[in-house]
């Protein structure tokens, strides 16, 4: 089942017995939690029915003890495991997950990484239970996720600004959430919310920045991406070395593949490289600028100052210098 089932189920009050939250992204961890937590009890019922801990403070013969306990005066009882990656001897639940209590909820948030699936606790908890497994998002993915995260929204947002978010925040679910609800609270219902919205509001600029950078770099407009460069290094946060370096591999990665590529009509190459349409353009300009031999040895470049900005081979140089250093071999 994905998030959005489960959630459905929960809200017509639906339970498990058991929920084995996991996985490394944390963002639908918590959503499926909060929804158990506010529809499992009415809040009358909360004070003698509910508990909450953490797992690096709870032990699980105690975790244990609390899911057999009865309901009082209400229909279930919840206990909620937070951080349970963190809980000691967590397979001593396998016992309770082979035979959990009918009356109970016990919610399981294992987050940061999966849980061993060949493990009989694993087995237990989906066999009787449910299992979900919470995966990041690839970051190709990431201007789709917030273009449908919005189409539930009264908002919509530009492909530019989309790429600002993704690129500055990663993928980082609940970052990007975070922001894009601050910005449904702070502009009009309907608006397309584009690059100076975020500017403005979230403080990524529109004009100096990882996505632009990027783009010049893909003209060779030497004298932009020295500007955004110079930008960068009396604002560091705004485009650290390493994830510059990360998107422009990603940038001659595609363009390689654009080059090898036998079909390079636009649908072809969206598919191939998982892209938006509108982009299929720009990088084929930009194949004619760089031949796969210079992509290959840009490709090395970009390797060796990644090894340099973390100290392998380089005692003085700073990573403004490095960066400044890596642009211009880039593009000559």
């Amino acid at each position: 089942m994905d998030h959005k089932s489960i959630i459905q189920d929960i809200k017509k009050k639906q339970f498990k017995p058991v929920y084995l939250l996991h996985g490394e992204e944390p963002y639908y961890i918590d959503m499926i939690s909060k929804a158990i937590i506010e529809n499992a009890l009415e809040d009358h019922e909360r004070d003698f029915n509910q508990m909450i801990v953490y797992g690096k403070d709870a032990e699980v013969l105690s975790i244990i003890s609390e899911a057999k306990g009865y309901p009082m005066m209400a229909e279930r009882r919840l206990v909620v495991v937070r951080e349970a990656q963190d809980l000691k001897d967590i397979e001593l639940l396998e016992n309770y997950f082979s035979n959990p209590e009918p009356t109970t909820v016990l919610v399981i948030m294992y987050k940061y990484k999966k849980f061993d699936s060949r493990k009989k606790v694993f087995k237990e908890a989906s066999k009787n239970g449910l299992a979900f497994c919470s995966d990041k998002i690839k970051d190709y993915q990431l201007v789709d996720w917030i273009n449908n995260y919005l189409k539930t929204t009264d908002f919509s947002i530009t492909p530019k600004a989309s790429t600002l978010l993704a690129d500055f925040l990663g993928n980082d679910l609940s970052k990007i959430t975070n922001e894009l609800d601050k910005l449904a609270l702070l502009l009009q219902k309907g608006t397309t919310i584009n690059e100076v919205h975020i500017e403005e509001n979230i403080g990524i600029s529109k004009d100096y920045n990882v996505y632009e950078l990027t783009n010049a770099i893909a003209v060779r407009d030497v004298n932009k991406a020295f500007t955004i460069v110079n930008y960068f290094e009396h604002n560091p946060k705004s485009g650290e070395l390493v994830v510059v370096i990360g998107n422009i591999f990603n940038l001659f990665f595609k363009l390689m593949r654009v080059h090898f590529s036998n079909n390079k009509s636009n649908e072809a190459l969206s598919q191939l490289l998982k892209i938006h349409p509108f982009a299929v353009k720009e990088l084929l300009n930009a194949s004619k600028i760089y031949p796969p031999k210079m992509i290959s040895r840009n490709i090395s470049y970009l390797y060796e100052y990644d090894l340099k900005s973390k100290g392998v081979n380089n005692t003085s140089f700073t990573k403004a210098d490095l960066m400044k250093e890596l642009i211009y071999k880039l593009m000559h």
